[in-house]
């Protein structure tokens, strides 16, 4: 079975930073791209950034600059380092994984931006 966890969100002031980190099972992790993704309130869920097995990025136009994704594959863990925060990050972050027959996702953590 396929597991897929996130952890790290909370409460951050604007301008501040957070990491948020995704284990995932070896099985999948060592062969798959990982993503993030994030649904605020009334919101469709969007995609934030991926990376793919070898490790190629890519970003969202809203977060370019401020956010960075990264894989360790001795850990089967991706994270997600976001600086730079503004209430308009506030969101449910979901980490995502998903092989040509099925989608993984995770639990979810919340991410508030807020003075």
């Amino acid at each position: 079975q396929v597991q897929v966890a996130e952890s790290g969100g909370g409460l951050v002031q604007p301008g501040g930073s957070l990491r948020l980190s995704c284990v995932a099972s070896r099985s999948i992790f060592s062969t798959y791209g990982m993503a993030w993704f994030r649904q605020a309130p009334g919101k469709e869920r969007t995609l934030v950034a991926g990376i793919t097995s070898a490790g190629k990025t890519n970003y969202a136009d809203s977060v370019e600059g401020r956010f960075t994704i990264s894989r360790d594959n001795a850990k089967n863990t991706v994270y997600l380092q976001m600086t730079s925060l503004k209430p308009e990050d506030t969101a449910v972050y979901y980490c995502y994984t998903g092989t040509s027959t099925d989608d993984y996702w995770g639990q979810g953590t919340q991410v508030t931006v807020s003075s």
